[in-house]
């Protein structure tokens, strides 16, 4: 059975952001991950982790200015110099939480360019990332996101993600396969994941119902079959809860209770 990990940024929104990481561990969870946890001191983070015995499995790196619209710098062209000193903040926050994994945003396509004008800086971005990482021993994970939640995102679908990991050679250089974002943009998840998993690219995975976003036992994928093939496909990283719940956090988390009973 998977190793369910909690995002505590979706989940537990009822408790204080610091009281949510009390509140993964009292449900069963020794995993957790942030998208941004950049409003808090890294220490008072970790003393969290520690106090509750849980693994910080992965944060993002700062998207830029989010409240303006930027989801991530990556791809954009003259702004190599923040996106570098974004991506050093990550790194450190990385260290002090032990966290194997940073979730670069590629982000969002500005008007007028294409793609395939961006791909060189995004790629050399992503090398250099990369190979700031490797040193410190941490992974860098790029993620396709579909176009209703987030429009104008650079990367959409599985293939192009797969095709600048393989473009970049970096071996710590991952996708990030948020089965959400897929069934979404692609469908055909089962074959998607016999496609993808073997190549070992794939550093991480996320769930959450289709279509609204709420516990993964509600909508249109059937969930435990999908546990049942990671299982065959021995897929042995983390399984992040990535939803939005649609009453208390730990009231709709009988799916997870029912999937660890029929491991």
């Amino acid at each position: 059975m998977p190793h369910f990990a909690a995002n505590l940024t979706m989940l537990y929104q009822e408790h204080d952001f610091l009281d949510r990481f009390a509140a993964a561990a009292a449900d069963g969870f020794s995993a957790v991950e942030i998208l941004f946890p950049y409003a808090y001191a890294a220490t008072d983070l970790a003393a969290q982790l520690r106090a509750h015995g849980l693994q910080q499995v992965l944060i993002n790196a700062p998207p830029g200015d989010w409240d303006a619209g930027e989801r991530g710098l990556a791809c954009l062209p003259g702004r190599e110099a923040g996106f570098r000193q974004l991506f050093a903040q990550a790194l450190d926050y990385a260290h002090a939480l032990d966290c194997p994994r940073i979730h670069v945003m590629a982000g969002i396509v500005p008007a007028g360019q294409s793609r395939d004008s961006l791909r060189p800086v995004l790629e050399a971005n992503l090398a250099w990332a990369a190979e700031q990482a490797a040193a410190a021993g941490k992974a860098v994970l790029i993620e396709p996101i579909n176009t209703r939640d987030m429009p104008g995102y650079y990367l959409n679908h599985q293939a192009q993600a797969h095709s600048l990991v393989q473009a970049v050679g970096a071996p710590n250089l991952q996708v990030q396969m948020d089965l959400y974002h897929c069934q979404i943009m692609e469908g055909d998840l089962a074959t998607r994941l016999r496609q993808y998993l073997p190549t070992g690219r794939v550093g991480h995975i996320q769930i959450a119902g289709v279509p609204d976003r709420h516990e993964p036992d509600a909508g249109e994928v059937h969930y435990p079959y999908l546990f049942a093939l990671l299982d065959s496909l021995g897929y042995t990283g983390s399984v992040a809860c990535e939803y939005r719940p649609r009453r208390g956090t730990s009231e709709g988390l009988g799916w997870m209770r029912q999937a660890l009973q029929n491991k």
